[in-house]
């Protein structure tokens, strides 16, 4: 059974791919597999899951913890848990409802799992500007103006230093002198289909 798992988590990477398929409808068993996983993964602490490894065990875990609905969803898809092509269908079924109802942490763990490998001596870079809006596009982006009026945007893809301040949109440092250390990361984006360059926040200070 935790292979099986695990191979189901695994599905998931080649699901990023997949989502032009046509429109699938999912059978009460499968909605419920996948409400209690959006439930489960919502709670992770993506502070700590930095690598596709990391987001692969979380999602993994995930669905161990739901394995009865597993064995009752591969019922109501008349297929054996056993035979992987039958599973890689289901697996990536359940990746794309998840994506369309808007579960936030599985899109959080989609992009992490898109990313690719980065050099572990990746220096930070820094950007100063004043603080202008939070913009949602999937994910939160924070931008900045510098003195010419040109914007920056930076990704907000979890936990980091400074972020309590802005949970509820940040209003009160509009137009406050920010200075944002962050990475350049390549993701693969689901909604444009392929893979971006985007800075992703790791610390945020307010002068």
């Amino acid at each position: 059974m935790r292979r099986i798992l695990f191979l189901l988590a695994a599905y998931f990477l080649f699901a990023q791919n997949s989502f032009s398929q046509t429109a699938h409808v999912p059978g009460p068993t499968e909605q419920k597999m996948a409400d209690s996983l959006c439930s489960c993964v919502v709670k992770l602490d993506m502070s700590k899951i930095k690598t596709k490894q990391d987001a692969l065990n979380a999602y993994t875990n995930c669905v161990g913890q739901h394995a009865d609905i597993l064995i009752a969803l591969a019922d109501e898809r008349k297929v054996d848990i056993g035979d992987h092509d039958a599973m890689l269908k289901v697996g990536v079924d359940l990746a794309m409802n998840l994506m369309k109802q808007n579960c936030k942490g599985f899109s959080q763990l989609a992009v992490i799992m898109g990313q690719k490998e980065s050099n572990d001596g990746e220096s930070l870079k820094t950007v100063y500007g004043n603080f202008k809006r939070i913009e949602t596009k999937g994910f939160n982006y924070l931008i900045i103006s510098d003195d010419e009026h040109k914007e920056t945007s930076l990704l907000w893809l979890r936990q980091f230093p400074g972020s309590e301040k802005f949970i509820n949109g940040g209003t009160n440092f509009t137009g406050k002198k920010i200075s944002i250390k962050y990475r350049e990361i390549e993701i693969y984006l689901p909604q444009a289909k392929g893979y971006y360059k985007v800075k992703e926040i790791i610390e945020l200070t307010v002068e």
